[in-house]
């Protein structure tokens, strides 16, 4: 595929939204009602245990062609990422480098009930959603653990030829509340996780009431920051009149985004975009015009280049809210060592969005296992639509997949010179959870979802 001239454009937003549903995902391990909890870890497991869960997988006797892509022997899934685009090498490996790692870990235990699991991995490059859709369509049972930056190009054909999905993240109102879909970790329009606001307001009461926005001018991350205005307005944050708009392939100068942050007397900002280059820019800007707020940020920027860049301290008053937690606890959480040791085992890298590919592949086996002889992806979909609380075991805190709402938990990270560290809750290991941070939302992108009575989007019908 040849590189389109708005590429880089496409580029600059791609891993961004590809992590952008962790706003909403319940963070990993052992969950505290308050941030004075502690996490669970003392469970004995065995070798085959997923953390605190057993494990779906194992001999048995199904039998039956029941479906496409089910046989007597063997269950064909799709899954895959946009590692292809020309511009960006290997754009979220990640989460196919999982579903790979337990495929094999599956099957190594006799399969699903002694069916093995064959992998399609689809390479959707951005730009190629459609085309893999429509051959997915053609081969797979059911699509599992994929992520697409791009999802909304693939709504009409998925909901037309049927394809089931249990995804490991959704970016588009129209996929997120899509039927025939059931996610590990639910990003849907009209509902947010805000403990990680919530934290922030009651560690910091006065700079939340003076918070600002800056967002990339491409719609899904518009939608993203008016959603995150509209969700942390409802735990006590006042933004000001300062609201900005930066263009995302890029600004030649970012002081004058920075005096108006200033001159509104803004001490705590929200930056929707990723953080390199546009926000380590503005934060070199905001040093040379000694603004030194707050930042709250999307679980993207927990990332290992961005600590590295911040070898000048400008970075140091970043905080960033945690879906899962960091890879350097998981001494502390079974469930997420247990991820990582699946995965280099098997030669692939980890990430946050492999740990969430992880948490729909268990979630998906877990409903294959039930429907037995009689596997259809409406038995699977029908069986996970039961399922209202749910933490891969322990990979992530408690999530409401069959009512497709998130999770009420999260941690906060703080980025310390090239090191990130857990600040909230101050126990190390556990983070904050309370069904008031559980909140709903309206607003134009939930009108655009064409929500029915079971919020379900009709928008692809």
């Amino acid at each position: 595929m040849s590189v389109r001239p708005h590429s880089h454009r496409l580029v600059l937003i791609a891993g961004f939204l590809a992590l952008a549903s962790l706003f909403v995902v319940a963070c990993g391990g052992g969950r505290a009602d308050t941030s004075s909890g502690t996490s669970s870890t003392s469970k004995i497991v065995s070798s085959t245990d997923f953390g605190t869960m057993a494990s779906p997988c194992g001999k048995g006797e199904a039998k039956g062609a029941t479906q496409q892509g089910v046989t007597d022997t063997s269950i064909t899934i799709g899954f895959g990422d946009d590692a292809g685009y020309p511009a960006a090498p290997g754009l979220n490996k990640e989460m196919s480098d999982a579903m790979k790692a337990m495929i094999k870990w599956c099957n190594d235990q006799g399969g699903i009930n002694g069916r093995q699991i064959i992998g399609n991995y689809r390479d959707a490059a951005i730009m190629n959603v459609a085309n893999v859709m429509t051959e997915a369509c053609a081969q797979d049972f059911m699509l599992v653990g994929q992520g697409w930056s791009l999802d909304s190009a693939q709504e009409q054909i998925r909901v037309g030829c049927k394809m089931a999905s249990v995804p490991a993240y959704s970016v588009s109102p129209q996929f997120s509340n899509g039927p025939l879909m059931v996610q590990p970790s639910p990003n849907p329009v009209d509902f947010a996780n805000v403990s990680a606001a919530a934290q922030m307001a009651e560690q910091f009461p006065s700079q939340v009431k003076k918070a600002a926005i800056i967002y990339g001018d491409f719609v899904a991350l518009v939608d993203l920051a008016k959603k995150a205005v509209i969700a942390y307005e409802q735990v006590g944050w006042n933004f000001l009149d300062c609201e900005q708009s930066y263009n995302i392939l890029g600004e030649a100068n970012w002081l004058p985004f920075v005096q108006r942050l200033k001159d509104c007397g803004a001490e705590i900002v929200y930056f929707s975009g990723s953080p390199a280059p546009h926000f380590e820019n503005l934060l070199d800007a905001a040093k040379t015009l000694d603004f030194d707020p707050l930042w709250l940020q999307e679980a993207n920027f927990y990332d290992s280049a961005f600590a590295k860049w911040n070898t000048n301290g400008n970075a140091d008053n970043v905080y960033v809210q945690m879906p899962y937690y960091p890879f350097e606890q998981a001494d502390k959480v079974p469930a997420t060592a247990k991820y990582v040791e699946i995965v280099k085992a098997n030669g692939g890298s980890t990430g946050l969005s492999g740990a969430q590919a992880t948490a729909a592949f268990l979630l998906w086996a877990q409903g294959v296992k039930e429907c037995g002889s009689n596997l259809s992806s409406d038995c699977v979909i029908s069986a996970l639509q039961k399922v209202t609380s749910y933490d891969a075991g322990g990979l992530q805190s408690p999530t409401n997949p069959g009512g497709n709402k998130p999770g009420d938990c999260s941690m906060v990270v703080k980025l310390s010179g090239t090191k990130f560290e857990q600040v909230l809750p101050t126990t190390i290991g556990t983070q904050a959870c309370n069904s008031k941070y559980l909140v709903s939302l309206t607003g134009p992108a939930v009108d655009r979802a064409k929500l029915d009575g079971n919020r379900i989007s009709r928008v692809a019908e």
